[in-house]
Parts: structure tokens; sequence; C-alpha cells
């Protein structure tokens, strides 16, 4: 273990623990409360930092196979603990949320939480079983361009949380959760939906090949990356535009309801 992947495991839960003491000591409430929104607040500040990463790299590697820079090997390393982090602090706001039901038993709440977030464990464990060796090893110092183009998907992320955090705190009719929501579906789409698209077609004009070449001519780890991450980014996409779906009629129909009382 390098000693960034030894900082990344100290700094996240480091966070987390820091983040929930300071929020209940700012806004009182449960304990359940603060370490939820805690896990949006390091969820949100790693995005940031890796959309950070992303964009000096991107902007700095002109060739997007040979060009290289010190970050993308260092980030990926200091972020990996990150996401086995998660994966406990997501199963402690499951907890939480089990034992405001009055739910506490220990095994139901690990087999709850694996059948509810099944798609983002496995989302999660493929990152650091796959990826980070993919991206520290298999690649030989090729192509940190498109590393840093893979980093800039988090930029979504911020606005997830705070649309969740919002919506637990019961703000899901201000207007500062119809513009969040806006610029959620837009950073999404661009960010995490068309993205392996881009990296596809950013290959192709390297190489001068048709993009529909790039599949038979890329690692294999590459095209496996891509087949098992881009239909997850699909299928969240689209639950994100039903909840944009139902929260727009929604509103409609309580728009409709006060016209007829008015």
């Amino acid at each position: 273990m390098s000693a960034l992947t030894a900082v990344g495991s100290v700094f996240f839960p480091g966070l987390y623990l820091a983040s929930k003491r300071g929020l209940r000591r700012l806004m009182g409430g449960s304990e359940g409360d603060a370490a939820i929104t805690a896990t949006r607040l390091v969820s949100s500040v790693q995005a940031v930092m890796a959309t950070s990463a992303g964009s000096v790299i991107v902007w700095s590697c002109r060739d997007v196979m040979e060009d290289r820079h010190w970050l993308t090997d260092a980030y990926i390393q200091f972020a990996t603990p990150y996401f086995a982090y998660d994966i406990y602090a997501m199963f402690l706001c499951y907890r939480h949320k089990l034992q405001v039901k009055g739910h506490e038993e220990e095994g139901c709440a690990v087999v709850g939480f694996l059948r509810r977030e099944m798609l983002l464990v496995l989302h999660h464990v493929f990152m650091v079983l796959f990826c980070c060796p993919a991206s520290l090893l298999w690649r030989q110092g090729k192509g940190d361009f498109f590393q840093g183009v893979l980093l800039l998907a988090e930029l979504s992320t911020p606005f997830v949380c705070l649309g969740k955090v919002l919506i637990r705190h019961q703000k899901q009719h201000t207007l500062l959760h119809k513009v969040n929501g806006g610029l959620m579906l837009l950073s999404f789409f661009t960010c995490r939906v068309l993205l392996f698209p881009y990296l596809y077609y950013a290959y192709s004009r390297y190489a001068s090949i048709p993009v529909y070449s790039v599949p038979f001519v890329a690692p294999w780890q590459c095209n496996l990356g891509a087949a098992l991450l881009w239909p997850l980014q699909l299928y969240w996409f689209t639950l994100i535009c039903r909840g944009a779906l139902r929260q727009l009629t929604a509103g409609r129909s309580s728009a409709s309801k006060d016209d007829c009382h008015g």
C-alpha cells in the first residue's frame, strides 16, 4: 500500500467523523441525520477533488496517449480507499434509517442494504478491484488524458448529494431544489452518459480511425470497463429522469388544485 493510499484511508473516514460531529453541534438533530448529511458531504468533497484533478490532467495532456501528469497516478492512489469507505458509510446510513423504523437486527440490516444498494456496491467493488489496477498497472503509463476525463465524471456528484439532502429536509419544493435538479440532469448526462462515447471518439481522432473500429483495437480492459460501467450510468440517468418527471407532474397537479380552490 502506497503512502497516498494510506493517507486516503485515513482522510475520508476522518472527514466523515469530523463532519458528523460538526453537523450535530451546528444543526442539532439526531445522529442519523448528521451521519447521512456527513456522508453526502464527504462524497461531494471527493467529487470536487476528483473533478479538479481531472481538469488539470485533461488541460495538461495534449497528446492523449503519451503525455503524462503526476496527478493521475497520485489521485487514483489517494482516492481508491474512498470507495471502500463509502460502502461502509452508506451501510451506516441505511442502518440509521432502520433504527428510526424500529428495526435494529444487524444481519437483517446487512441483507437489506445489499438488496437495496447492490448495483452501487458492485460499482464500488469493481472500481477498487478492477479499475484501480487497470489505471495504475495495466495501462503502463499510457493515456493520462483518458484518466483525467474519467475523473470528470464526478462533476455530477455534488448535485446528486445536495438533491438527496434537500429531499431529506423536506425542501423538494424550493427553487434551490429545482435549480439543483436541472444542473444534476445536465452534469450527469454530459459527464457520465456521454463520457464513454467521447472516450472512444477521442481515441478515434488520435489514431485516425473510424469510431466503430476503436473497440477492436482498444485494450480489453478498456472495453470491459466501458461495457460494465456505461450501462450503469444509463440506468441511473433513467432513474434521475423519472424522479424529475414525477416532481414536475406533482408540481403541476398541486398548482391545478390551488387554481381550482382559488
